[in-house]
């Protein structure tokens, strides 16, 4: 498994980035931490890079910026449905809250089908 550390500082910003949306939390785990709203986990944290729930709907944005998807395991294929977010994309506020809306939107989708 990768090391995913998160640093309290790189937490905070992407937290404060993202506080206009509501009711924003962490929770740790793993080394890494989950970001949510509400009870809908839509975002992760590890090795201080951000990424986002993706499907068809918004893999594109990402695919734009040539991002990867999160792999837990440095060995394996296999990617969850997280992309990298793009530091600019990150560094303002506004595009930010753009793109973390549509993973909202994708991970309460997910979260219907179940």
């Amino acid at each position: 498994m990768l090391n995913i550390a998160v640093s309290e500082t790189y937490l905070e910003y992407v937290l404060e980035q993202l506080a206009p949306l509501g009711q924003i939390k962490s929770r740790r785990m793993f080394g890494g931490v989950g970001i949510y709203i509400g009870d809908l986990f839509f975002a992760l944290i590890a090795n201080n890079a951000l990424y986002f729930k993706v499907d068809d709907s918004n893999r594109a944005d990402y695919l734009e910026y040539s991002m990867k998807p999160f792999r837990p395991f440095k060995n394996k294929k296999a990617s969850l449905q997280y992309y990298e977010v793009p530091a600019d994309v990150l560094e303002d506020r506004d595009l930010v809250q753009k793109w973390a809306q549509k993973a909202i939107d994708v991970a309460s989708r997910a979260a219907a089908k179940k």
